[in-house]
């Protein structure tokens, strides 16, 4: 179910405490998609984001997902503490909806050229558009059903054959289809759709792209890295936009 931001200018996917599933632009607005050119410390990243906001005369509340590199894969423990201070933050921003934390969220851990903290690589927001076109970003997932951070809830847990990581890459693909049709949108819609998993991909690809085969004429861009928790071994994003900016 869809809950409206009204003063973002968006609609959003509930998700958990410290993310949403997704969001999708209203009428009259658009998700614009950011990157540093290197990410910043996560209290620095924080800042930049709130002088580009300020820069384009865009409230906070315009922010909509937010990308996250960390140094290792947390524990299950770990990564829960993390997100509390990273929930406090936003919550000082007064941007939750009702109690409800409306940012989608990835978080994952670079093999090579990981940051020694952790950091932000990059985020999305709303801004007014002209164009008719709907676009969304929909939030990070691993081989975890929707709303757990169980431990015993990994699908294949602890393993990483070529059949398990196929189970675990066909698991995240429904995921994403669903976070999609929540979102109101379709995989013809996506622009980007990114992987992230340490483990090889090639035999993946067929059952990665046949479900998204309206987009697949974007691509898929592999990034060389370990989903936020230990354990998860294949995690997915993808997004929607007509505006990529490197800052």
């Amino acid at each position: 179910m869809l809950v409206h931001n009204p003063k973002g200018n968006y609609s959003f996917v509930r998700g958990i405490a410290p993310y949403s599933a997704g969001a999708v632009a209203d009428a009259g607005h658009e998700v614009v998609h950011a990157r540093f050119y290197q990410p910043l410390p996560l209290r620095r990243g924080f800042d930049a984001v709130e002088q580009h906001l300020a820069a384009a005369k865009l409230p906070s509340h315009s922010l909509c997902g937010m990308e996250l590199r960390s140094p290792r894969p947390f524990t299950f423990q770990g990564f829960n503490e993390f997100n509390a201070g990273y929930i406090d933050v936003l919550k000082r921003w007064g941007v939750f909806v009702d109690g409800v934390n409306p940012i989608a969220r990835t978080n994952i851990a670079p093999k090579i050229g990981a940051p020694a903290e952790p950091s932000l690589y990059g985020f999305s927001y709303v801004a007014p558009t002209n164009s008719p076109r709907k676009t969304f970003v929909v939030a990070g997932a691993g081989e975890l059903p929707e709303g757990s951070l169980d431990p015993h809830d990994v699908v294949r847990r602890n393993e990483t054959t070529a059949a398990a990581l196929t189970e675990k890459a066909r698991f995240v693909m429904g995921l994403m289809t669903g976070r999609i049709q929540e979102l109101g949108v379709r995989w013809a819609d996506v622009t980007v759709t990114e992987v992230y998993t340490v483990h090889p991909i090639w035999h993946l690809l067929e059952d990665l792209i046949r479900p998204a085969a309206e987009s697949a004429i974007h691509g898929l861009t592999w990034h060389y890295s370990a989903p936020p928790i230990e354990t998860i071994e294949f995690e997915m994003d993808v997004r929607g936009v007509r505006r990529e900016l490197v800052l």
